[in-house]
């Protein structure tokens, strides 16, 4: 059932809300001149890029304080900035949508992408592109900002496609490296793969409803034909598959790891990875009425949620098995976008939540490669956490909130999804029951490995703390994994009702049946892995295995292989054989008849001797050949 008659009409903006467009707007010109300046600013280039992020999230802040103190029917506000483009009877116009949903993301991206850009203060301080990398940063977030605030489909796309770009951009940034290189551009191109879903969305709607505004939509869609509605459903599900990194495009996460470490963090926490989440949310009327799209986001999140939990199980760097544990809660919030009114308030919880306590480990993932000469292979950490106690104690609360341990934060977000799942449907609910416990396996796995256990460090490695300027970023993020959830428990689902209608899903303290069934199942998964890998030495090398769920696991379920046999192999064929026709067919025929027009004009040349006798000649029997059918003319 839709619930639009739940949401409020978006008031003008006026006063401060006059100004949202400088949260986008100062970011990007930082992005600019950080960019274009070249060694000029190479000195300070960092501080005005920190800044900037940090001055957006002032703006959404303070944007946030003046909608808490407004009433609820004020709180949609929508700022038109200028007219885009006019084609015939067709307007399109550039405006933002500031609304009880698009203002907890900006706060996400600008609250967490600051202390990213504070802790790349350290973390990147002896890159001699410092200054180009801060302004790789501020076009993320300005193209971030862009999609979340868009009023209107064909704006969103703009910061769709900005975030695709500065993704290439960081991903590749240590382009020295093939393998840096080569990730960045698999990232950009599954990424365009996606797009042609939004794009076909988005011209759907244009034929449709002649808009592709987020009112013209919403109002419009109830009167299309079903088929149509479907369409455009799957096509926004492609979309945000290739944005979030969900099956069956998912192959691009892991390898993007190749990225500096804050890169890993800003992408597959609270930026890139959540967009097809929003997408999904803020097109519910669509989804709403297409039954089998909506299946299908149910689905694809549940395959993922489990795809990433067995992914996450089988690595030993340290920042794929976050990347693979990104995969999976990411499918986590896919599966309650799915399910409908009960499940879109806790996808946005999850959101939140696991942005901060993945923020949190990704950092202390780099805090913990910092301090060990930049090695990723868990084998060869162990007993890290005395050498390391603000990293292993920060990222101990992020472990904590990942696996739902109580009171902190994962175990309202997740836990209350996975309730939803089994109101929805009992296998979804098993599936959803099962991917925590393995979560909380392997999370289990990579605590035992990273910081306990023996030394097994490399010869001549020394761990130490990190800098003041990359714990502080730690310590922040740390106390937001233990206390987000429990704050905004009861609140979110009466934040958002103006937004996204209403949530016909209680949220309390009290645990329930299902709740406490989950947190059984997280303690055995947490038993299973001290039990294999908390007793026992860990090997400084992974042992051969011929175990196959493990060598799925570590070629990431062959999605690799998989492409290459649906998609490189056959695009390579189809290459070999058009620069065959080419070739032999159209540049073959073209060489015949070249040669043949080569040898007639080789012939006529011969009649052009340049001899008065042999034109005289010619003359003559041109002459008798014209007299002969004269008088043959005349006889007959």
């Amino acid at each position: 059932m839709i619930l639009l008659e739940t949401i409020t009409e978006p008031v003008m903006a006026s006063g401060m809300y006059a100004h949202m467009w400088l949260m986008i707007a100062v970011p990007a010109v930082s992005a600019a001149i950080l960019l274009l300046a070249g060694r000029l600013s190479d000195g300070w280039g960092h501080w005005l890029g920190t800044a900037s992020v940090v001055f957006s999230f002032g703006v959404a802040l303070a944007a946030f304080s003046s909608m808490l103190l407004n009433p609820a029917d004020v709180r949609r506000v929508s700022l038109p900035l200028y007219t885009w483009f006019a084609v015939g009877e067709w307007r399109f116009d550039a405006g933002l949508l500031v609304d009880q949903l698009s203002i907890l993301f900006a706060l996400l991206i600008t609250g967490v992408g600051s202390l990213i850009h504070v802790y790349s203060i350290g973390y990147m301080a002896h890159d001699e592109r410092r200054r180009r990398f801060f302004g790789f940063l501020n076009l993320f977030i300005a193209a971030m900002l862009v999609l979340v605030l868009a009023d209107n489909y064909l704006v969103l796309f703009v910061g769709w496609e900005g975030v695709g770009l500065a993704s290439y951009l960081l991903i590749s940034f240590w382009q020295h490296k093939h393998s840096a290189a080569a990730a960045g551009v698999k990232a950009f191109v599954m990424n365009r793969v996606g797009d042609l879903g939004m794009l076909a969305a988005i011209f759907t709607m244009l034929a449709l409803f002649g808009s592709s505004s987020f009112a013209a939509v919403n109002a419009g869609v109830a009167e299309a034909p079903g088929l149509w509605v479907t369409i455009m459903g799957l096509a926004l599900l492609l979309a945000a598959c290739g944005k979030s990194a969900q099956v069956p495009l998912q192959a691009w996460l892991l390898d993007a790891m190749e990225g500096p470490t804050p890169v890993s963090a800003l992408i597959h926490a609270a930026t890139m990875v959540t967009a097809g989440v929003y997408l999904v949310i803020r097109s519910r009327a669509v989804f709403e009425l297409a039954p089998i799209a909506q299946t299908a986001v149910v689905v694809v999140g549940t395959v993922t949620l489990l795809a990433g939990a067995w992914i996450g199980c089988a690595q030993d760097d340290i920042k794929k098995v976050l990347a693979g544990s990104t995969m999976s809660q990411i499918g986590y919030m896919m599966l309650a976008a799915g399910i409908g009114p009960a499940g879109y308030a806790f996808a946005i919880f999850h959101l939140l939540t696991h942005g901060f306590f993945k923020a949190n480990m990704f950092l202390g993932a780099g805090s913990v490669m910092h301090g060990m000469r930049d090695g990723v292979d868990m084998r060869r950490y162990g007993a890290l956490h005395s050498a390391m106690k603000v990293t292993f104690w920060t990222f101990a609360m992020g472990y904590l909130a990942i696996i739902g341990f109580p009171f902190f934060s994962g175990y309202f977000s997740k836990d209350h999804i996975i309730e939803a799942a089994f109101e929805h449907n009992l296998v979804i609910g098993l599936c959803a029951l099962i991917g925590a416990g393995i979560t909380a396996f392997y999370m289990t796995r990579l605590m035992l490995m990273t910081f306990f256990g023996k030394k097994r460090w490399d010869d001549g490695v020394h761990p130490h703390e990190s800098p003041w300027v990359m714990t502080v970023p730690l310590i922040i993020l740390a106390a937001f994994s233990v206390v987000i959830g429990i704050v905004m428990n009861n609140w979110i689902q009466g934040w958002l009702e103006p937004a996204l209608g209403l949530h016909p899903h209680e949220a309390t303290l009290i645990p329930t049946p299902v709740g406490l069934l989950t947190v059984a199942v997280v303690a055995l998964g947490v038993l299973a892995s001290w039990l294999v890998f908390g007793r026992g030495a860990v090997p400084r090398v992974a042992p051969a295995t011929r175990n196959p769920l493990t060598v799925a696991g570590r070629k990431v379920l062959y999605g690799d292989q998989v492409n290459d046999f649906l998609f490189v192999s056959p695009a390579y064929a189809l290459a070999g054989a058009s620069e065959t026709t080419d070739r032999v067919g159209i540049d073959g025929a073209a060489d015949t008849t070249g040669r043949a027009f080569g040898g007639l004009s080789t012939q006529v040349r011969r009649l052009q001797s340049g001899y008065a006798r042999s034109y005289a000649l010619t003359m003559l029997l041109g002459v008798i050949a014209v007299g002969v059918v004269l008088i043959l003319s005349q006889l007959g």
